[in-house]
């Protein structure tokens, strides 16, 4: 039986909350991608890195845009019908069990790589959530696996634009530098690598607050508080970017390592070449409404400075273990987060 108007209520408002968990994590989670540069350089010391990054993060609000939150919105098909016409998420709770179920599990993956000290994509988690839950909830039909598929070529897309664009960015500031006193240069990178940092946290805070904002939508609309066509309340965009600017203050100690040293080795250059590629993709994908992964893009980024200067110094080992990461995070949290809802339907069904 159908929940009561009260019940839905409070549903959306768990999935609302979780949203926003989800949000923190993902901050704190990717903190790391933010901050790991201008750390291992000594630019700045780790605490006073996460909350030039915690406040640049939320500086994404003053840019506006809802594009990336658009299409994470368009991954389930709440009206999805059957070949007979029926609705294949017939009810309301049915609808918010399957979001629930996608922001738990990708919550979870979060944690778990967290644990791991893997920097993995809290974006294709929560993406592979959605896909996961909601062929649990009612079939393959209701998942829109164009969008899906779009946002699959990018977990190698993102990395080469990434790459391809400190490759640019790397060999002009070496040439237009290659003059220069050494010692001169590095001070000036040292302080130019605020600036690329806080371009880069930007940038992250712009397009990843975007994806939780799509998922709330859904949730209001599932319940019947917005309509599907209905703009994103301020409220939802004011929140979502406080909660990652806060996660990211709190910070993810664990991923700086393996973002820093592991990689290739990062100096004051090298780190300000990085995030100001990093910066300058993610910007123009949130633009555009793709919903790419920063931790992608930054590897990338630190692979083409490194690659750049000789290959030999990426560790290409290192860059393997973490393509492996990326590639199987939609499918692992889908499976799991399928789980997940079937353990949370049949608690819920009367």
């Amino acid at each position: 039986m159908p929940f009561d108007q009260h019940t839905i209520m409070i549903l959306v408002v768990i999935v609302v909350v979780i949203a926003l968990i989800f949000d923190f994590l993902n901050g704190f989670h990717d903190a790391a991608n933010a901050i790991a540069t201008i750390v291992i350089t000594r630019t700045l010391t780790p605490g006073q890195a996460v909350i030039m990054a915690g406040l640049a993060d939320f500086t994404g609000y003053f840019f506006g845009g809802v594009a990336v939150a658009n299409t994470v919105g368009k991954i389930i098909n709440l009206d999805a019908v059957d070949a007979a016409g029926r609705a294949l998420l017939a009810s309301p709770d049915i609808k918010l069990t399957l979001l629930l179920a996608a922001l738990s599990g990708a919550v979870l993956w979060n944690i778990i790589t967290w644990l791991l000290g893997l920097p993995t994509s809290s974006s294709h988690a929560l993406i592979g959530g959605l896909v996961g839950s909601g062929v649990a909830a009612a079939g393959f039909g209701v998942v829109k696996w164009s969008v899906v598929g779009t946002i699959a070529a990018f977990i190698l897309v993102a990395p080469l634009i990434g790459l391809a664009a400190a490759l640019v960015f790397t060999t002009a500031i070496i040439w237009l530098f290659r003059k220069s006193n050494p010692v001169k240069s590095g001070e000036l990178f040292r302080k130019l690598q605020l600036v690329s940092a806080a371009w880069y946290c930007t940038g992250h805070g712009r397009n990843d607050a975007q994806k939780t904002m799509g998922v709330i939508a859904l949730a209001l609309a599932a319940g019947g508080f917005i309509s599907k066509t209905a703009a994103i309340p301020h409220w939802v965009i004011l929140s979502c970017y406080c909660a990652i600017a806060l996660g990211t203050m709190f910070g993810g100690w664990r991923i700086v390592k393996t973002m820093g040293t592991r990689i290739t080795k990062i100096r004051a250059m090298e780190g300000f070449c990085a995030e100001s590629a990093a910066g300058m993709v993610l910007m123009a994908t949130a633009h555009y409404g793709i919903p790419v992964s920063t931790t992608h893009v930054i590897s990338g980024a630190i692979m083409g400075v490194g690659t750049v200067e000789r290959a030999a110094k990426v560790r290409w080992v290192t860059a393997r273990n973490i393509l492996w990461a990326w590639i199987l995070t939609m499918p692992l949290t889908a499976i799991f987060t399928a789980m997940v809802y079937l353990v949370l339907h049949a608690l819920m069904v009367r």
